[in-house]
């Protein structure tokens, strides 16, 4: 049986390193000068296509924002958990490629996600007259200017891409809990799946970008595997 225990790892790999860091430098901006001097989720966060706060470099810069300490504490942890040892095994270059792109196709899946409900919306607030519209303005640019932020989707990618290199390796669920990551993955996504179907009231979570990411990184490191012949369990 193998078994996979974070606390075995030692020393971070440099572009897990740079990422910790750099994740924690914009956490520190956006809660001191992001309160007062510059809104970082207006220029940084991704935005729907249709949103006049809407910029191309916010497909990369929201992997770098989160909303929250407990956000970005999850989000880091998992990406040195799973991606230290995907960059051991693949090299810096390799896991930085992967790494941004799985971000970005969990940017891109959210954006079609958006894009369709973005539409709808626009076309209920063309629908009403316009003292109705002046009424409803605020709650309305309030959703079309609505920020997305995290790292999610990137470790996402990470995650699924550990599942399918090592799926007969124990993750310790709280340390103690040990499940296989084959199962922990399909469990996970499953579970992003449902709720990104049910749509519940309140839900803020980008889930569509989560299965996006995962779905990504599941592609690339599959297409990759083809050509290296050895198995990883």
């Amino acid at each position: 049986m193998t078994e996979f225990r974070p606390t075995r790892f030692q020393i971070l790999p440099v572009v897990i390193k740079n990422l910790l860091i750099i994740n924690g430098l914009f956490f520190l901006a956006q809660n001191t000068i992001g309160k007062d001097l510059i809104n970082f989720e207006d220029i940084f966060a991704l935005h729907t296509f249709q949103s006049p706060l809407f910029e191309p470099w916010q497909f990369i810069t929201h992997m770098f924002l989160h909303g929250g300490v407990d956000h970005i504490l999850f989000n880091m942890f998992a990406l040195w958990m799973f991606g230290s040892i995907l960059e051991n095994l693949w090299g810096p270059k390799r896991f930085l490629t992967f790494y941004i792109v799985c971000g970005l196709g969990a940017a891109l899946a959210h954006m079609i996600v958006l894009y369709v409900e973005t539409q709808h919306l626009i076309a209920t607030f063309n629908s009403f007259d316009e003292i109705t519209q002046q009424a409803n303005k605020a709650v309305f640019y309030a959703h079309l200017n609505e920020a997305t932020l995290g790292a999610s989707g990137a470790v996402f990618g990470c995650l699924a891409a550990f599942g399918y290199l090592f799926p007969n390796t124990y993750i310790y669920l709280y340390f103690f809990i040990p499940v296989k990551a084959k199962w922990f993955v399909i469990f996970y996504a499953a579970f992003e799946l449902y709720t990104a179907v049910a749509n519940s009231a309140g839900d803020n979570v980008a889930h569509v970008a989560h299965l996006g990411g995962a779905l990504v990184g599941f592609l690339m490191v599959y297409f990759w595997n083809k050509t290296n012949k050895k198995t990883f369990y």
